[in-house]
């Protein structure tokens, strides 16, 4: 695999002139040809990799001498058994102990790459913080955490009566009071924690870090593009900066100016002077065919909106993408998204009165009937969830529509994938956001990772 140095990358990408005096702003689109998959920079060292036997390694044997056997054997039976590309290319840097920079798209396995490397470096009999992971939501937080503890439980450790590594998940919205407790009578020996809670607890002097060995920021991009995060964010770096023996690891989808965050990186301090950043970049554009809209609006006005789009684009077939309803609104006995919206459709817009619903609680039949109605021909207007979506083939569709913004990336792509299939067509096809001020810096890293570009209609 070709490695290219940061002279040569410049003149292989493009992007608008980086303004010194601003940090991370607007996201750019960043376009690498086709060879250019992986590429491996730091400050002045051109980082390589020897391919000939890696590329067709294992995981346990791309982790051989370094991982836990018991943590590779419990990967391999989550799943885990070839190496991504992010993985195959990272995890050698990650074991030497060099900080890193991941840069790959949502799915790509950073978060295993990273893992790997705490459950390599801690040592479970020590009674310690020897890893933190910082993460923007608690959701995020949820996911890293499940999947740290499975990859931590050790059940021989169990049986021999000897301390096993334990994962905290120090989150926004949770028990606090119980973790306090825990945090001062046996601390845990990996903390997975959103940047609020954390400062709370550093704050409070509950919680020390002064034996962490691995500090992970996932969805760095994120982080800093949040004006709650970033000051937060950037005192924990600064404070912990001095220590050397530390590794730091930055993982994001997309990284706006990432040479520009690079520099900041090491001059700041945040990383040592030789980070290696890799990039993997495995995104295809999406169809031509495909125009990407987006209006924003305020949570009261969404309805109205969606009927003001329905009318000017006035669609034959459209499909309108509505967010899962939570658990706590399930158990409130509140009525879901989707029922909700159908409601006001039905009641206001008369072309489209017949609104059907495809929904992730509907049974086999129920399903079946619905699309099998749809394929019928005809104009349809089509209310889904995410999961009920999925697989899902109507080739007549011309316009989607995002009521709710989706919760990543890979949704995006989910849902602007269900038009603009139908073979040989010409028509163009909508993707429409209706979103909130706040949701523009999510849709603009979607533009980013997915590389797309989004007009913004006025009404």
């Amino acid at each position: 695999m070709a490695c290219f140095s940061v002279t040569q990358l410049h003149t292989l990408s493009w992007t608008s002139s980086l303004n010194p005096n601003s940090t991370y702003g607007t996201p750019k689109v960043f376009f690498y040809p086709k060879p250019l998959r992986a590429s491996f920079t730091s400050s002045n060292v051109e980082a390589k990799t020897d391919t000939k036997d890696s590329s067709t390694a294992t995981l346990r044997e791309l982790c051989h001498g370094h991982v836990p056997k018991h943590v590779i054997h419990r990967a391999e039976e989550i799943g885990y058994v070839i190496p991504t590309e992010v993985q195959l290319q990272a995890l050698p840097f990650l074991f030497s102990g060099r900080d890193c920079v991941l840069h790959a798209q949502t799915g790509s396995g950073k978060t295993l790459a990273y893992l790997l490397q705490v459950l390599s470096v801690i040592d479970s009999q020590r009674s310690a913080v020897q890893a933190l992971i910082v993460v923007p939501t608690r959701e995020l937080g949820m996911q890293v955490t499940k999947v740290a503890r499975m990859l931590a439980s050790n059940p021989s450790e169990r049986e021999s009566g000897l301390k096993s590594c334990t994962v905290m998940a120090l989150l926004d919205g949770g028990m606090l009071k119980r973790h306090k407790s825990w945090l001062k009578a046996e601390p845990p020996t990996i903390v997975v924690a959103t940047i609020g809670s954390l400062c709370q607890m550093i704050e409070k002097h509950i919680l020390k870090l002064d034996s962490c060995q691995v500090l992970v920021v996932d969805e760095v991009d994120f982080m800093f593009n949040s004006s709650k995060e970033v000051s937060s964010l950037k005192r924990l770096l600064t404070s912990y900066s001095s220590s050397k023996n530390r590794q730091t690891i930055f993982a994001s989808a997309s990284i706006p100016q990432h040479r520009r965050f690079l520099y900041d990186c090491m001059q700041q301090k945040w990383t040592r002077a030789d980070v290696v950043h890799v990039h993997v970049n495995s995104v295809e554009p999406m169809p031509s065919c495909l125009h990407h809209r987006f209006v924003v609006c305020n949570k009261m006005e969404k309805n109205p909106m969606l009927l003001s789009l329905l009318q000017t684009d006035s669609p034959e077939s459209a499909i309108i993408f509505v967010s899962e309803q939570s658990e706590k609104s399930k158990k409130t006995g509140s009525a879901p998204p989707t029922t909700l919206l159908i409601d006001f459709l039905r009641s206001s817009c008369g072309r489209f009165s017949d609104v059907s619903l495809l929904e992730e609680d509907m049974n086999f039949n129920q399903r079946a009937a619905s699309l099998s109605e749809l394929l019928g021909g005809g104009d349809y207007l089509l209310v889904a969830t995410d999961i009920a979506a999925r697989g899902v083939d109507l080739p007549e569709t011309t316009h989607i529509y995002n009521f709710d913004i989706p919760k990543d990336a890979v949704n995006y792509l989910h849902r602007a994938g269900r038009t603009g299939r139908k073979p040989f067509s010409d028509k163009r096809c909508f993707v429409t956001s209706i979103i909130t001020v706040e949701e523009r810096f999510v849709l603009q890293r979607f533009e980013n990772e997915l590389m797309f570009c989004c007009e913004q209609l006025f009404f």
